[in-house]
């Protein structure tokens, strides 16, 4: 496990079974040097942080884009080396925004092995209440672009309630900041036709929702930030 000091502790089947890839997906990625190398412990064995596993998810999201090895290379080599976890799971939902749904029917073992990690059967019934699975007979639809998020969210000291709560205000905000945005774009492009129309889209997609990322990032730091300083914790 990954400790609060954020000291890499995972080993390379933990980190591959976290990521949902093998062993020797991770090796070839260390030696293309789109990994960073991991820490070595006593008795040379190599440990992997949150780092590590945000960048291997980033590198799996953008071959189901379907970008080619060396594309991902250079996309990996335009961004800072120093970036966080944090930084990578934001390049990583710009990037997954892209994709079209993925819902995909599983059975319980592919089910896990896309989450990284075993899941009980409550944890299964969480991720249901989340909207991110949908149980079947003897299968589940499973969102792939929620799944990471929704098993993150397993281990969020947070109450069920809290979590659907939080889902709806976002859901009620996104749709209503996603209704205006559509009806500006909509008359900057009524005079245009269907050809013009359509590449717009495709462009303006990933900007704005990179934009609406962002925004709420800093949005949200700010009213965390102001939180903590109300509270005598900051």
């Amino acid at each position: 496990m990954t400790t609060d000091t954020e000291e890499p502790t995972l080993t390379i089947d933990e980190l591959a079974a976290r990521a949902g890839v093998t062993v020797r997906t991770v090796r070839f990625y260390g030696t293309k040097g789109l990994l960073p190398p991991p820490v070595i412990g006593p008795r040379r064995v190599g440990h992997y942080g949150r780092e590590h596993l945000a960048r291997l998810e980033l590198i799996e999201e953008l071959q189901r884009q379907g970008m080619t090895l060396a594309a991902i290379e250079r996309y990996l080599r335009q961004l800072p080396p120093d970036l966080s976890a944090h930084d990578l799971a934001i390049h990583r939902a710009v990037v997954a925004s892209w994709a079209p749904d993925t819902v995909e029917t599983v059975t319980r073992a592919e089910l896990e092995r896309r989450a990284g990690r075993p899941l009980t059967d409550g944890e299964v019934e969480r991720l249901a209440a989340m909207d991110v699975v949908r149980p079947g007979s003897g299968a589940y639809d499973v969102d792939l672009g929620l799944l990471r998020l929704g098993v993150r969210l397993l281990d969020v000291p947070l109450s069920q309630e809290a979590i659907l709560a939080a889902r709806k205000v976002l859901i009620e905000h996104s749709r209503a900041a996603a209704h205006e945005l559509a009806q500006l774009f909509r008359g900057e492009v009524s005079e245009r036709g269907p050809r013009d129309v359509k590449s717009l889209s495709a462009h303006m997609h990933p900007l704005v929702v990179q934009a609406l990322l962002t925004t709420f990032q800093r949005s949200l730091k700010e009213e965390l930030g102001e939180w903590l300083t109300e509270s005598g914790t900051g």
